[in-house]
């Protein structure tokens, strides 16, 4: 009770929700809006006004005080510069999982802290809970969320483990997202028909294929078939491509094809359409910039996601030293602050799987619990 708790209010459902839950409970809530990114882009005006009007509406109804709080620097250098970044190298990254590293629990969270808050609190679908092996109740799990479909924890592997003991999710808990609508209906929020957020929040609805043409120099190339080595088309950029993908190749009739390969120094993007084709599966991959939110990552069995609510497939994972130098890019903060800077693992699944795109993330999950995770890196050839 009184407890002071820094809420990142982003003006939709789930946080809106959490000031409420947090105010009934007794907490003393602080509400914050970061300004992570207000640049419009061709054919796309930044929603962060409309967004912030919402959060305003809601604080005024719940009686809070809302602040801005200006995080475009960070958010511009550790999110931002990460994507474009790791595009221009064939990769397909993770900005959320930068996000939540750098800004929502990195500025915002160290702000907090330094400002006199107990806790921090966001909407995001997971929970923090206590370590019943310690008596001291010192060590907090990350757990998946109630709501399997909406469990955001996948987004959290980066986050450094200490920062969950003074987490609070007030929305992790609840069963499911209509759930979650009614009780802000039955509290007069008034955002509860407000459309979830997907994709990548910069990006907005021009896509990302419109917003790296807009930062990085096109450059026409070959689209080749994998076989056989045809030259079937050409494209705009090889960095635009990410493998598995079927759509945007605009190869005429014919068979659907998918991309098995990038190749961005020669230019080159390689596509099949053979869905069978040995180069579209794997059953291992080697992670690199492995972050551990459990103490410690005995090697064994565990479940393994390889995309925002992708199946948890079975699999055996082993640490093992990291390379010298790893192919997945990092902006300079983001190694900083990673905890167990080195790390690397290898997984080998118990049943094949698509492969999955180098700079994506896999996470590692012991039944519920949150181990960590790593970046995908590029199959060995």
């Amino acid at each position: 009770m009184g407890k002071r708790v820094y809420l990142g209010m982003s003006g939709g459902v789930d946080s809106s929700l959490s000031a409420a839950l947090l105010l009934e409970q007794g907490y003393d809530v602080k509400a914050v809006y970061m300004r992570n990114w207000s640049r419009d882009l061709p054919g796309f005006k930044c929603t962060w006004a409309e967004d912030l009007a919402d959060a305003e509406r809601v604080c005024v109804t719940l009686g809070l005080d809302l602040e801005v709080w200006d995080c475009e620097r960070e958010y511009k250098q550790t999110v931002v510069d990460y994507l474009v970044d790791s595009y221009a190298h064939g990769l397909t990254p993770n900005p959320d999982v930068m996000c939540n590293q750098t800004v929502k629990f990195g500025t915002f969270a160290d702000r907090a802290f330094a400002e006199g808050a107990d806790y921090v609190a966001t909407g995001h679908y997971a929970r923090a809970v206590a370590d019943p092996a310690d008596s001291a109740g010192a060590t907090t799990r990350l757990m998946r969320a109630a709501d399997e479909h909406k469990d955001q924890t996948y987004f959290l592997w980066r986050v450094p483990r200490d920062i969950f003991a003074r987490t609070l999710f007030p929305v992790g808990g609840i069963a499911s997202k209509a759930e979650v609508r009614a009780m802000c209906a039955e509290r007069g929020l008034g955002v509860e028909r407000k459309p979830d957020s997907d994709g990548i929040c910069f990006v907005g609805e021009v896509g990302i294929r419109t917003f790296l043409l807009d930062t990085l120099e096109r450059r026409a190339g070959d689209i080749v078939d994998w076989e056989t080595g045809a030259v079937l088309g050409r494209h705009d950029g090889a960095f635009l491509f990410t493998v598995g993908q079927r759509k945007g190749l605009n190869l005429g009739g014919g068979p659907a094809r998918y991309v098995v390969r990038t190749d961005v120094e020669k230019n080159i993007v390689y596509v099949t359409a053979n869905r069978d084709c040995p180069a579209l599966w794997t059953s291992s991959m080697e992670l690199a910039d492995v972050h551990l939110v459990a103490e410690d990552l005995p090697e064994g069995d565990y479940l393994v996601r390889t995309r925002h609510t992708g199946e948890l497939r079975r699999a055996h994972v082993t640490l093992t030293p990291s390379a010298e130098h790893s192919q997945a890019p990092c902006a300079e903060a983001s190694a900083a602050s990673c905890q167990q800077a080195g790390l690397a693992a290898r997984i080998d699944f118990a049943e094949p799987l698509r492969t999955v795109a180098p700079g994506q993330s896999a996470v590692i999950y012991d039944g519920l619990r949150c181990m960590g995770g790593g970046i995908i890196q590029r199959p060995c050839d």
